[in-house]
């Protein structure tokens, strides 16, 4: 099972808010996940990023494969490097 930390689409047209989640690669984008990790808000000035940092350390050293966007903004979150 790839186990991939993605983003899930929330909220409403035009009007984007994403939660930080844990899933199985195989799953739909907005379908099942095993876990949440927190959320971003590009909708927001500056753009608002919250990430459970111990879970998601967890998550990276259990070998969950992050998207690119995904690591960006743990970059950005100093989670990762």
């Amino acid at each position: 099972m790839a186990v991939k930390m993605r983003l899930k689409r929330m909220g409403k047209k035009k009007a984007p808010f994403y939660r930080i989640v844990v899933a199985d690669g195989r799953m739909p984008r907005d379908g099942r996940f095993i876990e949440e990790l927190g959320y971003y808000d590009p909708t927001k000035e500056p753009s608002v990023i919250k990430v459970d940092e111990e879970a998601a350390k967890k998550w990276l050293a259990n070998g969950a494969q992050p998207t690119d966007t995904v690591k960006k903004l743990l970059a950005a979150a100093g989670i990762v490097k």
